[in-house]
């Protein structure tokens, strides 16, 4: 279905990661984890990228959250205004989370955290009896994306422990470094042969962490993923 929104809010998550926010048609029915079609500009100057849904159902509003890459979209997404109207169509995915399974590890990298945020924000406003584990990979520690939020989340939660990794830390970063490894995750998630992976994150990092939980001997039924396939 295609519908009309107007911006509501926009929020710089980190220097290069800007989330819109956007009014919530009435009839707009969604599954945390998909995606939509976000159309802006002028009828004679319109541009149109897919982008992940980063809010939750449980939220009064629809959220999307995008690498400021320079591109024509990019530009035009990040110069909206509150007020402003966008044209809207979906929303589609598979990559969603429906309340069948009891423990989750979720692997991800950069910007593929947006369908992510989408299912951690809703089980935890459902209060649903899950165990999540998060490993998240990173170059540098001011690209994590919703720290804070997690952080709280993380607080309040029991059942859900995030896990930062950044591939080129500064000298303050105390935390993990390297890309996600099957030591990490032996090391950090040593029930992983009884979780459902959420795999998500650009192209080469899904298809390698796919090879690598195949190594692990986790069932392919136990694996869902979403390719990032480009920024622009």
């Amino acid at each position: 279905m295609i519908f009309e929104a107007e911006v509501k809010d926009s929020i710089q998550r980190t220097r290069e990661i800007l989330s819109i926010r956007f009014t919530k048609p009435q009839e707009f029915e969604l599954e945390p984890g998909q995606f939509i079609f976000v159309t802006v500009g002028s009828s004679d100057n319109e541009l149109t990228k897919h982008l992940t849904i980063s809010s939750s159902p449980t939220e009064g509003f629809l959220e999307v959250t995008k690498r400021l890459t320079g591109h024509p979209f990019s530009n035009a997404l990040a110069s909206l205004k509150v007020g402003d109207k966008v044209k809207l169509r979906g929303p589609f995915g598979k990559f969603t989370f429906k309340e069948e399974y009891k423990k989750i590890c979720m692997l991800s990298g950069g910007i593929g955290i947006t369908p992510l945020r989408s299912i951690i924000k809703y089980i935890n406003d459902k209060m649903i009896d899950i165990d999540i584990v998060l490993l998240y990979s990173n170059r540098h520690e001011d690209d994590i994306a919703f720290e804070q939020e997690f952080d709280e989340i993380m607080a309040k939660n029991p059942k859900f422990n995030i896990i930062n990794t950044i591939t080129n830390p500064g000298s303050s970063w105390t935390g993990l470094t390297g890309r996600i490894s099957a030591d990490m995750i032996k090391k950090h998630v040593p029930d992983y042969l009884d979780r459902v992976f959420y795999i998500s994150g650009p192209t080469k990092m899904v298809d390698s962490m796919f090879a690598l939980l195949k190594e692990l001997r986790i069932p392919e039924d136990q694996i869902k993923k979403e390719q990032f396939t480009g920024y622009d």
